[in-house]
């Protein structure tokens, strides 16, 4: 068993670092999607096509006697250029695997290939659930549209997290990471000469003053124990330096636990825009846009992810002290509004090569995550695994 158990986590290994050096963009995962189906395709493991380049695999279709479960990993990558210089560094100008979707997809991967040959110890289907578009693509949406949970009963999903030590799980019952949503603000103004200011109406200006304002409602307008946040990401007014531009651009991401607080910052920030631009003399036309709801695990799956996590890796392996809810985003969201499931963050801090976060243009996913969450998909269908110690 331990020949079969290293060749296939060495074997995802490599496959990681080849995803790696091959990204691609949510809804043009082509090259991924051809290797991920040639691969299950090698273990005899059945597949269809989902929602364009997402797959769907099944294991042991006809099992009736324990609940269908489904384990989804993400495929697509970042618009960042790479800074990592490893030897399996993007070679897509431009597209980085800066989130470890690669690492997910791999270990998924290698999931398939164990409980593949343990085929036998499952008493009920098992879909692997390969999903494109994670990073605002809203892929596990079409994934649900075209049918990756039919039959499905619960479902299993991870992400690697930089900030928590390696191998500590958060997995709390309940909100795990928050809702998003996007905001433009485009201000119109009155432009002109530089040297007469009384003569324009000047949108930077506006712009400058909305950014600040905006800033008052997560500290005066919610209350103190409400996890939302507002950012302003960009301001854009391109102009020589002797004229006051027609117009400005403000952009922005807000993160909120809930639908009710997303409605109410929303509000706010069309009402704090176009009240401030009115006192600038200029107008403000807002746009909102919301993108992924909360992601909220189903207490009775938590806790079976938390036990077993902690059975394989100790009592002390999950993580108590990060503040939840995490205020990033996940599309994952989706499933657990469809089915009960789970969705936990795995912490691959393990020195200084794992601490960076996610989307930086320095990140590589941590491998050692490869063998451990194998070991917990495969127990959570049911599959034994080699313990940790039995590893060199």
């Amino acid at each position: 068993m331990s020949d079969v158990w290293q060749d296939t986590i060495t074997t995802a290994e490599t496959i990681r670092r080849e995803f790696h050096a091959h990204p691609e963009m949510g809804w043009q995962e082509h090259r991924t999607a051809q290797r991920v189906r040639e691969i299950l395709s090698s273990l005899n493991i059945l597949w269809r096509s989902c929602a364009g380049t997402g797959t769907v695999g099944i294991l042991n279709p006809n099992g009736t006697a324990a609940p269908h479960i489904a384990l989804r990993g993400d495929m697509d990558a970042l618009p960042i250029h790479e800074a990592t210089l490893k030897a399996w560094s993007s070679m897509n100008e431009g597209c980085m695997h800066a989130c470890g979707h690669d690492g997910h997809t791999a270990t998924l991967l290698a999931a398939a290939k164990w409980l593949k040959y343990h085929e036998a110890q499952l008493t009920g289907p098992v879909s692997l659930i390969f999903q494109p578009a994670e990073e605002g693509g809203h892929g596990a949406r079409e994934m649900i549209n075209d049918g990756a949970l039919d039959g499905v009963d619960e479902i299993y999903g991870w992400h690697n997290w930089p900030a928590i030590p390696f191998g500590q799980m958060l997995c709390p019952d309940g909100l795990v990471m928050c809702g998003n949503g996007t905001f433009k603000i485009t201000i119109h103004g009155q432009g002109g000469h530089a040297s007469q200011p009384e003569l324009c109406r000047d949108p930077v200006l506006a712009a400058s003053a909305i950014t600040l304002n905006l800033q008052q409602i997560i500290s005066r307008r919610l209350a103190p124990q409400q996890a939302a946040v507002i950012s302003v990401t960009s301001i854009e007014a391109s102009s020589a330096p002797t004229v006051i531009p027609q117009n400005a651009v403000l952009g922005g991401s807000i993160r909120v636990p809930d639908r009710k607080t997303r409605d109410e910052i929303y509000r706010l920030i069309t009402e704090i825009s176009q009240q401030t631009a009115a006192s600038y003399g200029v107008v403000a036309e807002v746009e909102n846009f919301p993108r992924y709801d909360a992601t909220i695990n189903h207490p009775v799956q938590a806790t079976q992810m938390r036990s077993l996590w902690q059975e394989l890796n100790g009592a002390d392996s999950l993580d108590f002290v990060t503040a939840t809810p995490i205020m990033a985003s996940e599309d994952f969201s989706y499933y657990l509004q469809h089915i009960p499931g789970a969705f936990a963050l795995i912490g691959s801090d393990d020195g200084p090569d794992h601490q960076v976060p996610c989307h930086s243009p320095y990140y590589d996913f941590n491998d050692r995550l490869i063998p451990a969450v194998t070991r917990l998909f495969s127990r959570l269908v049911g599959v034994g695994v080699p313990v940790p110690e039995e590893l060199p």
